[in-house]
């Protein structure tokens, strides 16, 4: 797969409320076709799906899927993307820790994932692959630290991704149709970085998962190994990672070194701010920060001290009132802010880091599919807010501005 043929550029519509299906279809309705001729008028637009368990179940009644695979033809869009992190509902109330629930321990994250694969499947366009985003497994904090539980969440999760690889792989035998899941870490999440990643796949994944497809698919050891490698892949969220502090080559790199492939690349962008010695100074960047305190979303801060450790909190709550800690060189925080914004007052955006992402696409092939992922609109500032479609568009532009590539032909 040659980025120098092409990329398919979308933004996630987990922007839209709407846990029902026809919510979720009068969101699409209502912004889909102005954005797409703002930024694709004569192209066809990929779109990064979000569907709930109860959308998703909807949509695949009789007469639904089909109606909706019509207009987005009508439309010139479509779905290469969906995105399976929140089960539930994710707007206009409180949401946290629970959009890890169901976890992957659990039958009900199997089967609405399950479902997910299945309504991909019939709209993806022929020639592409598919993608589904996932959950880190589960919500580390609900362990606090026990490693017994940890190492049984680890398995239990494991076995019900077996049981979606082994769904997937019988529709690509059945259809000729690649779908693969993205697992997505984030901070708190039981796999928060590239390390943890790499550990979990080559000594949970990659060999019970293998062991599995050969047992219940009777694959050779070679042909499940590849089955694993296609079939699982990374989410690399540029928010996510960059609050980790790692390296984008440093990450791709790793990954290639043990065959793991990124199945998408999600443009985000983190606030953050370099810790100046003055008191003062400091109490107003925490001032600026406490505009992002919101009910709704987790927004997590890691903090990088003068002497190279993180500090983590789990909300900015939690963490503002360390402010002053004077063992602390710079705070980041989990808040998706629109990516063509650099700073917002006394803060900054890791815009940057969305940057050096794209100057690595355009000279390897990570993945051809980027999707945009801002989901906090109804949270942001009210300074911040343009109008909605407005601001989708934007973002798009933005991605086209700095990404010296043509898109991608549909096929």
């Amino acid at each position: 797969m040659n980025l120098g043929q092409g990329y398919h550029l979308m933004y996630c519509t987990n922007v839209h409320p709407g846990e029902t299906w026809p919510e979720t279809f009068e969101g699409l309705r209502t912004y889909l076709p102005a954005i797409k001729a703002r930024v694709s008028p004569r192209a066809p637009l990929a779109v990064g799906l979000r569907l709930s368990d109860v959308a998703c179940r909807q949509l695949a009644e009789a007469g639904c899927l089909a109606e909706f695979k019509a207009w987005l033809d009508a439309e010139r869009l479509y779905v290469p993307l969906i995105n399976g992190f929140p089960f539930g509902s994710f707007h206009r109330e409180a949401v946290k820790d629970d959009v890890h629930q169901p976890d992957w321990t659990t039958r009900a994250r199997l089967d609405y994932t399950k479902n997910l694969a299945h309504v991909l499947a019939y709209l993806l366009p022929p020639g592409l692959e598919g993608g589904i985003s996932t959950s880190p497994l589960s919500y580390k904090p609900w362990l606090a630290g026990d490693a017994a539980r940890t190492q049984a969440v680890f398995a239990q999760s494991t076995q019900h991704l077996a049981e979606v690889i082994e769904e997937l792989v019988a529709i690509r035998t059945r259809t000729g149709r690649l779908i693969h899941l993205d697992l997505e870490p984030e901070p708190d999440g039981l796999l928060e970085n590239t390390a943890e990643f790499v550990a979990y796949y080559e000594n949970y994944l990659r060999p019970q998962v293998a062991q599995h497809l050969q047992s219940r698919l009777g694959l050779p050891a070679t042909q499940a190994a590849q089955a694993v490698a296609d079939h699982v892949q990374l989410c690399y969220d540029v928010c996510h990672f960059a609050l980790a502090y790692e390296d984008p080559a440093a990450v791709f790199e790793q990954l290639a070194a043990h065959g793991i492939r990124v199945g998408r690349v999600q443009l985000s962008a983190a606030l953050k701010a370099d810790l100046p010695a003055d008191p003062a100074q400091r109490q107003a960047l925490a001032q600026e920060f406490a505009k992002f305190a919101e009910p709704t979303y987790l927004h997590q801060v890691l903090v990088r001290n003068h002497d190279g450790s993180l500090t983590q909190y789990p909300d900015l709550p939690a963490a503002l009132p360390h402010m002053l800690d004077s063992s602390a060189q710079e705070w980041r925080s989990h808040f998706h802010v629109p990516i063509f914004l650099e700073r917002y007052h006394q803060l900054q955006a890791t815009q940057a880091d969305i940057r050096a992402v794209l100057a690595l696409l355009a000279h390897q092939p990570i993945t051809r599919y980027l999707e945009v992922e801002t989901y906090t609109w109804e949270v942001l500032p009210p300074d911040l807010k343009q109008e909605l479609g407005t601001s989708i568009a934007r973002e798009l532009a933005w991605v086209q501005q700095h990404l010296a590539l043509p898109p991608a032909p549909l096929g």
